[in-house]
């Protein structure tokens, strides 16, 4: 009997749709803080469909794009999801991702030009980062000790 497509998925079935053995997957939930499968008593994972989704981008990405595990990161962290399923392409999201055509999208206001900073912002602004760094060499020197 085979699940319907908005089942949730267990470790070994989400591995299966992937293509990756669990032990992966596993490890990627080490790596990737946005893969967060619902666990039961006893850590039971269990993947939705938008987790399935994200799986097959990553895999996608990683392996047969060839990404990095940090450059996927990085995107993931400056771009959020739906950049990982964009760079993986529609093949990857497979058939539970919902696509949002691009005239449907909210679209940003116009930005309207800035002034350029007065010279008391620009004075605040550097004070403020001198502490910025004089805090961080604190830490620096914190940590290291």
């Amino acid at each position: 009997m085979t699940k319907g497509p908005e089942a949730f998925r267990t470790i070994s079935e989400a591995a299966d749709e992937v293509g990756v053995a669990p032990h992966v997957l596993r490890f990627w939930e080490t790596r990737f803080s946005v893969i967060r499968p619902m666990k039961r008593a006893g850590g039971r994972r269990f993947y939705r469909p938008q987790d399935v989704a994200l799986l097959r981008s990553l895999r996608t990405l990683l392996h047969d794009h060839g990404r990095s595990i940090r450059d996927v990161q990085q995107v993931c962290r400056r771009e959020g999801v739906k950049a990982l399923h964009a760079l993986a392409g529609p093949v990857a999201a497979g058939p539970e991702a919902v696509i949002i055509p691009a005239a449907a999208q909210p679209q940003a206001a116009p930005k309207s030009p800035q002034a350029p900073p007065d010279e008391g912002a620009r004075t605040r602004l550097a004070a403020t980062r001198e502490d910025l760094v004089a805090i961080k060499l604190r830490l620096d020197a914190l940590l290291a000790g």
